[in-house]
């Protein structure tokens, strides 16, 4: 009994210890040589690493560096990876907490472990404390049920006072990383705590090359891969994603038997990563094979004709993860800024496969169902987010918090819904007006994907331009014999014209690159 009470007794007195854990720093594993693509970011961070290593250089001049780094970037652009290079090129201690570490269900514990994670930060001097996901403890204060009184709230207590509470001496600097900046304190972002904000976004072509070199060394690839061409084919790829990539290419090539990876591997890795695996087990009928192939080449013929739509990639009717068939739309160049007309072909080309199923077909099937969403989507954007609307007016509607908060009146609600549903029709005609234009080139691209079951390149291209092929192509999902005979195209319907819409230009736009055919959720 005896023993029993005073291992409990051990357990309870050690409940308030921080749960860090600290990383040798006479073995430093990651340095900024193993971070790419976000040569700023670097940039902002050597200053860092310099007072670490030279103090006295700054604190002569009386400067001060800031106490606090926030690290802010999408998921996977490297701020956990950023933050480990710092420490390694400083050559410190470097501890490594969660935000959500430091909160239990017991009130004062949280900032009992804030309080022990800064002793032992001291004691370590000089070091860098790291504070993965900031947002778990560092949300604005007041908006919980327990008021001030709230654990959360006591542990963003505590951190501010011992983050305020450093002296000028004291070489501790604090990194946090979130990526979700506009829910914190402003208590946490002001001048003298997290004061400097280090932003870490996608990166560009450059980086994004950077980044496949960084990954690839050390891996045996085949003379003809050129990663620059790669780092054009993977737009909007973050730095995992990358990462994720080169490992997927080298899982197919050793799946082989391969002594190299080729670039067939990488072109295959591009796909599973965006929409999974080859689905090659799945069986359909010849109906649906062929369904899904004119609703494929009704996207890429849209995409075609239209001058601010992406340029079409690759087209095809092999199934991966809920997909029947994609195509891929690339664009010529990394883009910041969209553009209305941008935004009015995007609807277009999502409205491109329902549209030639109707005319083919006479019929309406749920492949369809993730086009209109996306088509929807962008509407209520240009309308509520980028002030697009040409009978609302340039103004925004709804504040974009946790959750959206409505700030207008039944009537504008009825008008943005009328607005949403003149812009989805109008791309739904000019969808119609374009495959009416070009329904041979339809008939030609599905037959040839129902042939091959995938498109691209020099035969994507002459497809499109009414040309003689090669004849080459992928081969997938086999399908099941028939009885009915392949459905004849239906007469052309006249024209109708789309309303006309002026150019204006936005940014922070919805991720677009893949239209894809599914049934049900996609």
């Amino acid at each position: 009994m005896m023993r029993q009470a005073q291992g409990s007794n051990n357990q309870t007195m050690s409940f308030g210890r921080s749960r860090a854990r600290m990383m040798p720093f006479n073995r430093p594993t990651v340095t900024f040589s193993d971070v790419a693509g976000v040569d700023e970011a670097k940039t902002e961070l050597v200053e860092v690493v310099e007072f670490l290593k030279y103090p006295e250089r700054f604190l002569s001049l009386g400067a001060r560096i800031p106490k606090g780094v926030l690290l802010v970037g999408q998921p996977g652009t490297g701020k956990t990876l950023l933050a480990r290079a710092v420490a390694g090129e400083a050559g410190v201690p470097f501890f490594h907490i969660s935000g959500s570490e430091f909160v239990e269900m017991f009130v004062g514990v949280g900032a009992a472990r804030v309080r022990d994670l800064f002793e032992q930060a001291k004691r370590n001097a000089p070091c860098i404390v790291f504070v993965d996901e900031i947002d778990a403890v560092g949300r604005h204060r007041g908006a919980g049920l327990g008021g001030g009184h709230d654990e959360r709230e006591q542990t963003l207590n505590q951190i501010l006072v011992e983050m305020d509470g450093f002296e000028s001496t004291t070489n501790i600097i604090v990194l946090a990383a979130t990526n979700r900046p506009d829910i914190l304190d402003p208590a946490l972002l002001r001048p003298g705590r997290f004061d400097r904000r280090v932003v870490l976004d996608l990166p560009d072509v450059v980086g994004r090359q950077a980044i496949l070199k960084v990954h690839s060394a050390g891996k045996p690839l085949a003379p003809e891969i050129n990663l620059e061409t790669l780092a054009k084919e993977t737009p909007g790829f973050s730095g995992a994603d990358l990462s994720n990539l080169i490992n997927e290419a080298a899982l197919l090539a050793a799946r082989k038997n391969q002594k190299i990876i080729l670039m067939p591997d990488f072109e295959e890795a591009v796909e599973r990563v965006v929409a999974g695996p080859e689905r090659k087990s799945r069986v359909i009928s010849s109906r649906e094979k062929e369904m899904t192939a004119y609703h494929e080449a009704g996207h890429a013929l849209v995409a075609w004709s239209l001058p601010h739509a992406d340029r079409v990639h690759k087209i095809s009717i092999i199934s991966r993860g809920n997909m029947g068939g994609h195509t891929t739309l690339l664009p010529d160049e990394d883009r910041y800024l969209w553009t209305k007309n941008q935004f009015l072909d995007m609807m277009a080309v999502t409205m491109g496969g329902r549209v030639a199923e109707e005319q083919i077909f006479d019929e309406v099937t749920t492949g369809a169902s993730n086009d209109l969403e996306r088509a929807t989507k962008i509407a209520l954007s240009m309308i509520k987010r980028y002030g697009m609307s040409s009978s609302l007016g340039p103004r925004t509607f709804g504040k974009r918090e946790l959750s959206e908060e409505r700030d207008y009146g039944d009537k504008v609600a009825e008008e943005i819904d009328q607005e949403v549903k003149e812009l989805v029709n109008n791309a739904y005609v000019q969808a119609c007006n374009i495959l009416n234009d070009n329904q041979p080139n339809l008939v030609r691209i599905a037959e040839y994907l129902i042939e091959h079951e995938a498109v691209s390149g020099d035969d994507l291209q002459r497809l499109f331009n009414g040309e003689e092929t090669s004849g080459g192509g992928d081969t997938g999902t086999p399908a099941i014999p028939s009885e009915p005979p392949p459905y004849a195209p239906k007469p052309a319907q006249p024209n109708i014209s789309p309303q006309p819409a002026p150019s204006l230009s936005s940014q922070n736009t919805p991720d677009v690159g893949t239209m894809s055919t599914g049934s049900g959720d996609d």
